[in-house]
């Protein structure tokens, strides 16, 4: 009998870390994009994979990319920084500019994003909830 109930343990214990992934389909703060984050080698990316409203990426601050649709482009990329937390960059088309970038699962249907201008400590978070 203690032989099951240490292996219950185990389960009960292991299954924490397995719900803190942040793989899967996000809604921004604002209900007007899903973002689908996958995995790219050790790091994670993400890409826009709905819109309430289509568009091309017309701030951005290069001319030739600015026809592009937003609809699937990649606008995340990080890498693990910690349990449950990663670093690296967002694009936000709203403006055309990139921004330094730091994800951590809040729970399993909480992702809080914080996004800071480069260089400086002007910084702005939100929080994304999974669709799945």
């Amino acid at each position: 009998m203690k032989r099951s109930w240490i292996c219950a343990s185990i389960v009960t214990v292991a299954a924490p870390a397995a719900l803190a992934d942040p793989i899967g389909e996000w809604r921004v703060a604002d209900g007007t994009a899903h973002i689908q984050i996958t995995r790219c080698g050790p790091a994670i990316c993400g890409k826009i994979a709905w819109l309430s409203e289509k568009g091309v990426d017309e701030n951005n601050p290069d001319p030739r990319q600015r026809n592009r649709s937003l609809l699937g482009l990649p606008i995340l990329s990080l890498r693990p920084a910690g349990a449950n937390q990663w670093i690296g960059t967002i694009y936000n088309a709203k403006d055309g500019q990139s921004y330094a970038a730091n994800l951590a699962m809040r729970s399993e249907k909480v992702l809080r994003l914080e996004g800071c201008v480069n260089g400086t400590n002007i910084c702005g978070e939100e929080d994304w909830t999974r669709v799945r």
